[in-house]
């Protein structure tokens, strides 16, 4: 046999080997044939190829299992099992940067599903390996590394500290003022998900001075980066009233207020939420937002979106509303009731509407002053129709409760209570007739309403418990009228009259 025709032989099991692997990256692909792959053995069959002598093989190979792994955790679990990351990690310092990517690729594949799988990840030295590629020369290494990272700190605390330690925060900041588009997305996201869990983390951000170059880049006209660096200050400013504050002097204001008009919906939402984050820690920051035009932006914003891009603009109204009387003022002032009415009618998510209530509430809870603009938008029996609602959740029953509860215990605008009088429940109905009890003594005009309207006629058929505060609040009502118009539009009393007719014999 000459020495061609062995070489032949070779170069056909060469062929066969990059036939096959190419099959299965290319198969793998399409989550159809998964599971088809995984009972054929191919976690078994891919593993040598990862140490192949040819490049390409070891690449194609290393792809078609990140490509696995990602499609569920059994698959991930099973590169953990089947010893495939101590191989990858060796070879992520010494190879060219096609099999770099594609290591990290199944490295974010493996570490994204639970915390117990990317914790194998950490044991197996992969970290240091992955902050070494964040040093590489090549942009699109820098990148996969930066993804496999964020994907593993998003988990939990320990395991975001596990990536600090390895010296990662620092070269991601440096990634962040890369030219490359898709490598600062990533890098920012990756900071957003160290940052997440504890003001510690946060602060470790901040000391690498990720505050100043993120804030930069707060009006680049790529959407999907705005998203990201908007979670990551987002992520910063809400653990304390000091990080709040670093993230307020990077001059954020009023340049974030341009991404609440933006045409994507993340970069609206995330605005917003970066927002809420700052205004509810202390009046002070809210009143900032105020100065720059904050509020009357979310409530734009809030009126020109559906769904939950609404959520985080209704929160901060309520934050900004609970901090003081002036603030709260400010949000009626600047129009914020009827959206947060709409969004309470609109909307067909429970937790978005209550969030709306708890916001309404948190305007109206101030003084007669703040609860009478609530109530003059005809939200009362809203709340109450919710709250009373055997569909409505847990949550939505006990925020639209809470809500009515807080404006009631302020309104004295007759006008808008005379309606829940014939519709609330007694725990609501002592508020209610509480309100009335306040302002009837020492309104005369108010008093011949409360008659015309038949407001009286329904107080005295509530069944109140001898001795208790809504009986109180009654009988202090009755005391404002004569008896006998007490008696007249008291339950029966109608009876009374006709039996007195009836038994009455005429003097002839």
């Amino acid at each position: 046999m000459s020495q061609r025709q062995v070489l032949q032989v070779f170069e056909q099991y060469q062929r066969a080997r990059t036939q096959f692997v190419q099959a299965v990256a290319e198969l793998a692909a399409r989550p159809q044939n998964v599971e088809t792959l995984q009972n054929a053995g191919v976690m078994s069959l891919l593993r040598p190829l990862l140490l192949d002598v040819v490049p390409t093989i070891q690449q194609t190979a290393a792809l078609a299992l990140g490509r696995l792994a990602n499609y569920n955790d059994d698959l991930a679990e099973a590169v953990v099992k089947g010893d495939i990351l101590p191989q990858l990690v060796c070879s992520l310092s010494e190879q060219n940067r096609f099999y770099k990517k594609a290591a990290a690729f199944v490295l974010r594949a493996v570490g994204k599903h639970s915390p117990q799988l990317a914790q194998a990840i950490v044991q197996c030295g992969a970290l240091e390996m992955l902050v070494i590629c964040l040093e590489d020369f090549d942009p699109g290494v820098k990148e996969a590394a930066s993804w496999a990272l964020g994907y593993i700190a998003r988990h939990n605390s320990e395991l975001s500290q596990a990536v600090v330690d390895a010296g990662a925060v620092p070269l991601l900041v440096l990634c962040i003022q890369e030219p490359e588009i898709a490598l600062k997305r990533i890098a920012a996201s990756t900071l957003s998900d160290i940052s997440k869990h504890s003001p510690e983390l946060a602060q470790t951000v901040v000391d690498a001075g990720a505050i100043a170059h993120l804030a930069q880049m707060i009006l680049n006209p790529d959407a999907k980066l705005k998203r990201q660096v908007l979670s990551a200050l987002s992520q910063i400013a809400k653990h304390s009233v000091d990080l709040a504050e670093l993230v307020v002097e990077a001059e954020i204001f009023p340049v974030v207020l341009t991404c609440l008009k933006d045409s994507d919906e993340y970069v609206k939402k995330n605005g917003a939420t970066l927002i809420r984050e700052i205004a509810k820690h202390t009046p002070e920051l809210s009143q900032l937002i105020v100065n720059a035009g904050g509020v009357a932006a979310v409530i734009d914003c809030i009126g020109s979106c559906r769904g939950t891009v609404r959520l985080p603009g209704i929160m901060m109204l309520g934050y900004v509303a609970a901090h003081s009387e002036n603030l709260s003022m400010a949000v009626i002032v600047s129009k914020g009731i009827p959206p947060l009415c709409a969004c309470l009618i609109e909307e067909h998510e429970d937790h978005i509407k209550a969030a709306a209530a708890w916001a309404l509430g948190q305007v109206g809870r101030h003084t007669p002053e703040h609860a009478r603009a609530v109530a003059v938008a005809n939200v009362l029996p809203t709340l109450l129709a919710m709250y009373m609602d055997t569909r409505s959740s847990e949550d939505l029953q006990m925020k639209t409760k809470k809500a009515l509860k807080n404006i009631l215990q302020k309104c004295t605008y007759l006008p808008a209570l005379e309606p829940l009088l014939h519709d609330a429940p007694p725990n609501i109905m002592k508020h209610i007739v509480g309100q009335f009890s306040k302002v009837l003594p020492h309104d005369s005009k108010a008093r011949r309403l409360f008659v015309t309207t038949g407001g009286l006629k329904k107080v005295q058929e509530i069944k109140a418990e001898p001795g208790s505060l809504l009986q109180e609040y009654i009988n202090t009502i009755n005391n404002c009228y004569p008896e006998e118009i007490v008696r007249y539009y008291s339950p029966g009393y109608s009876e009374i009259l006709l039996e007195r007719v009836e038994n009455y014999h005429p003097v002839l």
